[in-house]
């Protein structure tokens, strides 16, 4: 019985590569009215999108006579063309040597020596020059082992052309050449650059936008043509410190900057909104993306975005709470509505200030002012009937004094909405950017306490998720 792709039948699983799924983007996008498609490249049977070259690679040197039974295939790799090499290279026989920074992900290194890979860590901070440097240790490998070659993703002109002939052609026939707008995060270059000359080339109207991570050289150069200095970063593999040849930045036409903190919790929201379990490097595309989504804000634009691997890769570091928090991406104390009231315990709050509707407008003044509130709501036998605010009882004051000694009730507005004690910061920020300036946290013994607006951006200010100006 021979393989059959219409029936989901294959010889190997390396013919289940490619042909992945177009998704649209529902939640994380915020309402833009511009529809964005992900195209999953974690359905591939390595989980990411590098096996596309993995494969490729190994067959083009096998086509030239540079690989041949019992070789080796070396690599410096940040882990997901490793894993896809590794997947080659177990089905066709070959030896795997992979050189990998040691700030790469526990995951990624136990993958790729699951499949029989040798790994040599090495170090992060050492620059290009450096004879430590991945790519350098990996061509020394390949250098002095007899019947190597070396994978060479960043100078493979196999790298790019790939994703030329599958990738950019899946994109335009699923979209039925609708597309307007591909997102992608160059670290080879090789996805963007393939696609890309592709698609211009059915479209040379389309618009390619890259993503980069701060630290990262090659906006810089994208803007001025000279090789910057480069920083560290956490994402994984996007971006980077040297200019790849298989890099084509004549097809890109912009280039946007994306924080670690903005990547990291992008990858985390399509996860938990958008049940795609997505890696660092596909938050900061998809990040990318949505803030293109609301600039073109056009309703018959098509962006496209690559989802590059999955998130299983990164439990100990971006899912990991305890991590994020050390790299300060994570306030150091959830932010529920039941944290952030406890949060105003401790620096002398009381725990709910509020008024009965019987109370004259003057006791509703005087708790206003003693506690430097704004607003408050009215309890009548512990159930919010109504809110009084500060401007709203000072006019009505203005206008007829003797109000002063009359029922507060009878100046009460709509009651401020509830929340329960473990809302989280979504819910808090949705309920506190409409119209109501505060919310109740109530659970089933009653009300517990009051947050406004200023209580949800001090805490934001503090953990650093705004930033204040100078």
């Amino acid at each position: 019985m021979k393989g059959d792709r219409s029936l989901g039948r294959f010889e190997t699983v390396l013919d289940t590569i490619g042909d992945t799924p177009l998704i649209r983007l529902n939640r994380v996008t915020d309402d833009a009215r511009t529809p964005v498609w992900i195209k999953v490249e974690s359905f591939n049977p390595g989980g990411s999108v590098k096996d596309r070259i993995g494969l490729a690679i190994i067959e083009a040197a096998e086509r030239e006579g540079r690989l041949a039974p019992g070789g080796t295939v070396v690599e410096g790799t940040a882990g997901n063309t490793g894993v896809g090499l590794a997947i080659a290279a177990a089905v066709k026989g070959y030896r795997c040597v992979f050189a990998i920074p040691e700030k790469m992900s526990a995951e990624k290194i136990r993958m790729v020596k699951a499949y029989g890979a040798e790994v040599v860590v090495t170090p992060t901070g050492v620059g290009p020059d450096d004879p430590e440097y991945y790519g350098n240790v990996a061509r020394r490998i390949a250098e002095e082992t007899p019947g190597a070659v070396l994978a060479d993703q960043f100078f493979n002109p196999v790298n790019p052309e790939a994703h030329y002939e599958t990738t950019g052609p899946e994109i335009w026939d699923q979209t039925d050449g609708q597309v307007t707008h591909l997102v992608a995060a160059p670290a080879t270059g090789g996805t963007i650059s393939g696609a890309a000359r592709f698609l211009k080339e059915r479209n040379p109207d389309l618009q390619v936008v890259a993503g980069d991570p701060v630290g990262s050289i090659f906006a810089g150069y994208f803007a001025t043509g000279e090789k910057g200095g480069g920083a560290p970063y956490k994402v994984e593999g996007v971006g980077n410190d040297k200019i790849p040849s298989t890099l084509d930045f004549d097809v890109i036409d912009e280039f946007m900057k994306v924080s670690d903190r903005d990547a990291f919790h992008m990858a985390r929201r399509l996860t938990r909104e958008e049940g795609l379990f997505a890696g660092g490097s596909s938050g900061l595309i998809v990040h990318v993306a949505v803030e293109l989504a609301r600039r073109v804000d056009d309703p018959t634009s098509c962006i496209v975005c690559l989802l590059t691997d999955t998130g299983e890769r990164y439990l100990t570091k971006l899912y990991n709470d305890e991590w994020m928090r050390e790299n300060q991406m994570l306030p150091s104390t959830p932010a529920t509505a039941a944290a952030l009231l406890e949060q105003k315990r401790a620096a002398g709050a009381p725990d709910l200030i509020a008024v009965a509707p019987s109370d004259p407008v003057s006791r509703g003044l005087e708790l206003i002012d003693e506690h430097h509130v704004s607003q408050m709501p009215v309890i009548d036998n512990g159930n919010s009937i109504g809110a009084v605010t500060e401007a709203k009882l000072m006019a009505a004051v203005i206008r007829r004094p003797e109000q002063l000694g009359e029922p507060i009730g009878s100046l009460a507005g709509a009651p401020f909405p509830a929340v329960p004690p473990d809302a989280d910061p979504t819910r808090l920020t949705h309920e506190l950017s409409r119209e109501s300036s505060a919310v109740l946290v109530a659970d089933a013994t009653g009300i517990l306490g009051v947050l406004t607006r200023y209580d949800l951006f001090q805490h934001m200010l503090s953990s650093g998720e705004v930033r204040s100006g100078g």
